[in-house]
């Protein structure tokens, strides 16, 4: 399955130029693309693999801090350094396709003109050793690694060389974050809140959505991977992660869960007819299995398909057995909770689109904000924005779309989730004055810049999707991820 090698490649083109490590990137929209396969093999790239061992030594040199490796698991930080490595592959193979190269006067000439080898003014042979000696690194690896920067620099060079930035974009960056804006809001929460559903659209509702509103009781199956198990060693060395591909290959071509266990000689055990919370039919709480272990089995999405599964660095065998719904009654406090939500959500998007409507057909100015305020009871505030910074009222999504509005408009603004809508009128705008000499200007001058070459990079990648293909092996990145 081919992917758009521009989520892998602009990732690595954006930390060459800022200088970061790792890039707040997601997969976005990557969805068919994880597959299942062989667990020794991460992820292709143009029919290249790239071995689990081959990554977890990329992660190892990162020198990730202490709190970057507990969140490992829990976030999506496995994931970004998938993308940025495999952005450096990707460019690895266009740069080798387009035939750049560093001949051995350019590597002499780059290293000559480094000052961390300077001494009185000019290079020094001794003071090049004494820096191979303090880094841990022979003179042949601190070339190549060298010649496969300049190449890269060559390379995002030809792409974006050149470009000189007006200083009406630099200017226009600027003012994004830098205004003085007075403006009048109404907080709509209030508005929204009065429209609360009533029991004949809840009921309808409930009735339309029966199916959805039960509790689930699983019964599951478990079994600990011990490697004196099945490999007759202690240690999870590399004769028991053959063994576990072996047993996860087998589990892929169909082999049932009882039928691997009693094949491997694993204990099993069986918990029967529990919810979500962890509590059996009669409410009592199941404390024999612990609490990540429980949560990884019992979000498995099949049932009668046994999973390999990693928790706390232990691998185990799991299986939902079987699933039983059990149906919520209308006057059950959960769904009564659940139908005020959705229609309060509702209430509120189609309220929401009321008043945008009025806006755009001229309905609202300031006479007619203080109206609206009037006929529903609601106070209008006034207030001064000085920066983009997040505050105790707007967070910083909602000041930036505050600032683009015009003076003397009114603006109906929401955050992403819908939980904080504003009626915002605008009543005046400074802007602070941006000096060309000032370190500011850098500033927002290589912001300008970085937007403009992000543009280009994005249209480069779209070619660079014509001509590589890329796939990621989900259970074996679920299994880097839980081992941490």
């Amino acid at each position: 399955m081919t992917t758009s090698i521009g989520k892998f490649t602009k990732s690595f083109f954006i930390k060459l130029l800022v200088g970061i490590i790792i890039l707040p990137f997601v997969f976005w929209g990557m969805g068919d693309v994880f597959r299942g396969g062989n667990q020794n093999v991460i992820a292709t790239v143009d029919s290249k693999k790239i071995s689990t061992q081959e990554f977890i030594n990329y992660i190892n040199r990162l020198n990730l801090n202490e709190k970057q490796l507990k969140n490992l698991s829990k976030t999506d930080l496995i994931e970004q350094i998938l993308s940025d490595y495999i952005g450096k592959k990707v460019m690895s193979l266009e740069i080798e396709k387009l035939g750049i190269v560093v001949n051995d006067n350019a590597l002499r000439d780059i290293i000559k003109n480094d000052k961390t080898f300077f001494k009185n003014d000019k290079f020094s042979r001794t003071e090049y050793e004494k820096f191979l000696i303090k880094s841990g690194i022979t003179a042949p690896q601190f070339e190549k690694n060298i010649v496969a920067q300049e190449k890269k620099r060559q390379f995002l060079s030809s792409l974006s060389g050149g470009i000189v930035i007006p200083e009406i974009l630099v200017e226009k960056e600027y003012r994004k974050e830098n205004q003085i804006k007075k403006i009048q809001y109404i907080d709509l929460e209030t508005y929204h809140s009065k429209n609360k559903p009533s029991e004949k659209s809840k009921k309808e509702l409930f009735d339309r959505n029966k199916n959805i509103f039960f509790t689930e009781f699983k019964t599951i199956k478990y079994a600990l991977i011990n490697p004196e198990k099945i490999s007759g060693s202690k240690e999870y060395d590399e004769n028991f992660f053959k063994q576990l591909d072996l047993i996860e290959n087998n589990v892929l071509d169909g082999q049932s869960f009882d039928e691997t266990t009693k094949n491997n000689n694993l204990d099993v055990s069986i918990l029967k007819n529990i919810n979500a919370n962890k509590e059996d039919n009669e409410k009592k709480q199941i404390k024999n299995l612990p609490d990540k272990l429980f949560k990884k089995i019992y979000n498995l999405n099949s049932t009668k398909t046994p999973e390999v599964i990693i928790v706390d660095n232990k691998y185990y065998l799991a299986e939902i057995e079987r699933t039983e719904k059990k149906y919520k009654p209308f006057d059950d406090i959960e769904v009564q909770e659940a139908l005020n939500a959705q229609l309060g959500f509702k209430n509120k998007i189609e309220s929401n689109t009321s008043i945008v409507k009025d806006i755009s057909m001229g309905g609202f100015d300031k006479e007619k904000l203080k109206k609206f305020a009037d006929e529903n009871e609601l106070t209008i505030q006034n207030y001064e924005l000085k920066s983009l910074k997040q505050n105790e009222i707007f967070s910083e999504g909602i000041i930036k779309r505050i600032f683009l509005t015009k003076d003397g408009e009114v603006d109906l603004i929401t955050n992403n989730t819908l939980t904080k809508s504003f009626l915002v009128l605008a009543i005046s705008t400074k802007f602070k004055d941006l000096k060309k000499d000032s370190n500011e200007y850098e500033q927002y001058e290589a912001k300008a810049k970085l937007n403009l070459i992000n543009k280009i990079y994005q249209s480069h990648d779209t070619n660079l999707n014509e001509k590589y293909k890329v796939e990621l092996n989900q259970r074996t990145i679920e299994r880097v991820k839980n081992s941490f």
